[in-house]
């Protein structure tokens, strides 16, 4: 019998590349899963932040602003936070108040405001939902 020659055969090699190729699979699908939870948590975040100083306006005010730059003007938020999937603070669909009924001469303001992203959260939620 002769000795076998030091290196490994062409079947492990390729057995080895087969398992790497795997590992790098499952890798970038978490990886790409992790970024759009993360990016789904600053939207939540966003949204959150802008609602509460709305409400926070109204409560001071008795309306709702007229624009999501009178949250800044008036101090209530620094900025109007960029939409993580839009990279843009231009893009947040606003959602006005209904006129009241009492007083129909009263401003109607922005009392909601939603993502204008396109696309389905990881929960099956369009964004422009939230």
């Amino acid at each position: 019998m002769g000795l076998r020659e030091g290196g490994f055969t062409l079947i492990e090699l390729m057995i080895v590349m087969v398992i790497i190729t795997i590992l790098a699979g499952i890798g970038l699908a978490v990886y790409g899963n992790s970024v759009a939870h993360s990016r789904e948590a600053v939207l939540r975040q966003n949204l959150y932040g802008m609602r509460e100083a709305i409400d926070q306006y109204y409560a001071d005010k008795n309306k709702y602003p007229a624009t999501l730059e009178s949250l800044v003007e008036d101090h209530y938020i620094r900025e109007v936070p960029k939409d993580p999937f839009t990279n843009s603070s231009q893009t947040w669909q606003t959602v006005l108040s209904d006129p009241e009924p009492g007083n129909p001469s009263a401003e109607v303001g922005i009392y909601n405001v939603k993502s204008g992203a396109e696309g389905t959260g990881l929960d099956g939620t369009p964004y422009s939902e939230w």
